[in-house]
């Protein structure tokens, strides 16, 4: 079982940054691909970002590509998305997820944390 927590999110406006961390309980935290999602009301739940198991690759939505930056510290169980520049289109709840089975859009989901909003202003 792993239990994610966000935190980090809140309101900024457009232009601005947040990083946003998830932390993990998990025995072995670096067997898992990690990834952030985010949903906007009335919208679906998209993939954002997502790392492999020892942070050497990186995957980003086009929406997000040179704004956004995930990373990961195995010794702390941690996994951020720096956000940069943004929009309000970005206005959201973000989600941390693990996965335990491939990684970026294609990979197996199991374990998702619960959510931190994230409002950018105009």
């Amino acid at each position: 079982q792993v239990k994610l927590v966000e935190s980090g999110g809140g309101l900024v406006q457009a232009g601005g940054s947040l990083r946003l961390s998830c932390a993990a309980s998990a025995r072995s935290f670096s067997s898992y691909a990690m990834g952030w999602f985010r949903q906007a009301p009335g919208k679906e739940r998209e993939f954002v970002a997502g790392i492999s198991w020892g942070g050497d690759s990186t995957y980003y939505t086009n929406s997000v590509k040179g704004r956004f930056t995930i990373s990961r510290d195995n010794a702390k169980n941690t996994v951020y998305l720096q956000m940069t520049s943004l929009k309000p289109e970005d206005t959201a709840v973000y989600y941390c997820a693990a996965s335990e089975r491939g990684w970026g859009p294609l990979g197996s989901y199991n374990y998702w944390g619960q959510g931190t909003q994230v409002t950018v202003s105009s």
